[in-house]
C-alpha cells in the first residue's frame, strides 16, 4: 500500500473516468483487474480519477481499499444515468483547502465575491462591477440559451427547451436524456477533482442545500463548452444506445479538452478572491505535511494560537488532577 501520497499522479495528469458494467473487479498487485466475458483487463487505478460501476458489477473489498488509497472516486451508475452513491477520501490528508472553502462560504461578502468570480469565468468580456447578481444571472441565462441554440444549429437536432422528468426517464426526448447523462458524467469528474484536492462537495456558493452543491457550481463552468455539444452530437448520430454514446463522447471530449488539467486550478482561482493562498496552523509542528504521515492525527485547536501540537506535556500547562497535563490527555 502506498504511504506517500506525493508519489501519486497529479489530478491534472490523471485519466478522467472509466465506466464498467457486467463485470467482476478485484485487486491485482497495486492495481485492480476487471474480469468480464472478454477476459481480464488490468487497470492502473493510481492514474484514474473516477470509476463508474454500472449494472451487473461486483467489486471486492480489497479492490475498494486499493481504489480509495489511490484517491479514485467510485460511483455506482444506473442504466439511465449516473449518480454518485459512494466516494473515497481524496488524495490529500490536509484540511487546508477545506478550511479556506468554509471560511469563504461562511462570510457573506466573500461568498458574493466567489459567486461573481464563478460567473465571470463563463464570459469572455469583463462583467461590469455595477451589475447586480440578478442582472448577472440574467446574462447567464441568455448565454446558456444561446449555447443550446448554437448546438441545435450545428448538429441539426431540434431543440424545444430543457425538460425532463426524473421519475420517468423515457418521457424525456432524446436530447434532454443525452444532456442529463452528459451532465452526470461531468458531475462525476468534477466531484472526483474536488475530493482529490481536499474540498467539500457540499459547501456550494451559487448552489446550496445539497451534498453536491459545490460539484454543481464547478460543473456549470464547463457545460456550455463540453456537455451541451457532446449531448447534441450523440443525438445527431441516431441509433440505439444513446446513453452509451454520450458517455463515450464525454470521455473523448474531456480528454481532448484536458478537463482535469483545468478543474483544480479553476477551483483555486474562484476561491482566491481574498488574495490568500494558504492558512496558518494546518501543518504539523515539525513542518511536515499531513500527506507524509497518513496516521498523524494533527494538532489541537487553541483559541489564541490557532493550532498547537498535541501529545506534548508543556511545562506551562497546569497539571491535570490525575497528574497528566490536559494537553497530553487530549492529544492521546
Amino acid at each position: 500500500m502506498l504511504r506517500d501520497l506525493h508519489v501519486l499522479p497529479k489530478t491534472r495528469d490523471s485519466w478522467s473516468y472509466m465506466y464498467i458494467e457486467h463485470a467482476h473487479i478485484e485487486q491485482e498487485d497495486m492495481a485492480i483487474a476487471v474480469l468480464d466475458a472478454s477476459g481480464k483487463t488490468p487497470v492502473p487505478c493510481a492514474t484514474l480519477s473516477l470509476l463508474m460501476l454500472g449494472p451487473g458489477t461486483k467489486i471486492t473489498h480489497a479492490a475498494m481499499r486499493t481504489l480509495t488509497t489511490c484517491g479514485c472516486t467510485v460511483l455506482w451508475a444506473g442504466e439511465q444515468g449516473v449518480r454518485c452513491y459512494a466516494m473515497g477520501i481524496g488524495e490529500t490528508r490536509s484540511a487546508l483547502n477545506l478550511y479556506r472553502q468554509a471560511r469563504l462560504w461562511a462570510d457573506p461578502d466573500l461568498r458574493l465575491r466567489v459567486v461573481r468570480e464563478m460567473y465571470q469565468m463563463r464570459f469572455p468580456d469583463t462583467l461590469d462591477p455595477d451589475l447586480t447578481l440578478q442582472q448577472i444571472r440574467g446574462r447567464e441565462g441568455i448565454r446558456v440559451r444561446e449555447a443550446y441554440a448554437r448546438a441545435s444549429r450545428e448538429y441539426g437536432v431540434e431543440w424545444r427547451g430543457r425538460s425532463y422528468a426524473r421519475s420517468d426517464w423515457n418521457m424525456s426526448d432524446p436530447v434532454n436524456r443525452a444532456l442529463s447523462a452528459a451532465n452526470s458524467c461531468l458531475y462525476g469528474v468534477c466531484h472526483a477533482a474536488i475530493l482529490s484536492a481536499g474540498y467539500s462537495p457540499a459547501l456550494g456558493f451559487i448552489h446550496t442545500g445539497k451534498q453536491l452543491s459545490f460539484v454543481y457550481d464547478i460543473a456549470d463552468l464547463y457545460k456550455a463548452d463540453l456537455t451541451i455539444p457532446a449531448a447534441f452530437a450523440a443525438v445527431a448520430e441516431s441509433g440505439p444506445g444513446l446513453e452509451g454514446r454520450v458517455r463515450r463522447g464525454c470521455r473523448d471530449l474531456f480528454h481532448q479538452r484536458r478537463l482535469l488539467a483545468h478543474v483544480v486550478d479553476d477551483i483555486g482561482r474562484v476561491l482566491a478572491v481574498d488574495g490568500t493562498d494558504d492558512l496558518a496552523g494546518t501543518e504539523t509542528a515539525d513542518g511536515a505535511g499531513f500527506d507524509e504521515d497518513l496516521a498523524l492525527p494533527g494538532g489541537i485547536w487553541d483559541p489564541e494560537q490557532g493550532s498547537v501540537e498535541g501529545g506534548v506535556n508543556h511545562a506551562d500547562v497546569p497539571a491535570h488532577p490525575d497528574g497528566v497535563s490536559e494537553e497530553t490527555e487530549a492529544g492521546e
